[in-house]
């Protein structure tokens, strides 16, 4: 039986490493199957009845070049969303030491930062669908 200091870290590192795996599953199945193929994946809703992009259309077609190592083409299709996967990396590589050191891992995040990510959001969509940004559409 292992010692309990090691069982201890194995359950702690449990969830990051379960997290990162399954990040890791869907980018993989994105960069198998490509978005760039009709049939693939359902149309953005939003796209479909009003034709504005939302913040998230190009985000499988920014992943699947994001996997193949292509980033031109990862930031044409969602500058935003490479901007988050970048995030999301160092986010879980904090999440990790943080388990691996023993100190718990809390994201305590104020009113005024999801005010802002919404404003950055917002921002993002409305440049984007205007014809001097079209460079961030898709």
């Amino acid at each position: 039986m292992p010692p309990p200091a090691a069982r201890s870290l194995a359950r702690r590192l449990l969830a990051p490493v379960a997290t990162l795996a399954g990040v890791a599953a869907a980018f993989a199945y994105v960069g198998t199957v490509d978005p760039n193929e009709p049939g693939h994946y359902p149309v953005c809703p939003l796209l479909r009845f009003t034709g504005f992009h939302c913040p998230g259309c190009g985000g499988l077609r920014s992943a699947h070049a994001f996997v193949h190592g292509d980033l031109p083409t990862a930031l044409g299709a969602n500058a935003l969303a490479v901007v988050g996967y970048g995030l999301f990396g160092a986010l879980m590589a904090l999440w990790l030491i943080r388990v691996l050191r023993g100190v718990p891992m809390r994201l305590a995040i104020s009113p005024v930062w999801w005010w802002g990510i919404g404003a950055v959001l917002a921002l993002f969509t409305l440049v984007r669908n205007l014809p001097f940004g079209s460079a961030l559409a898709p």
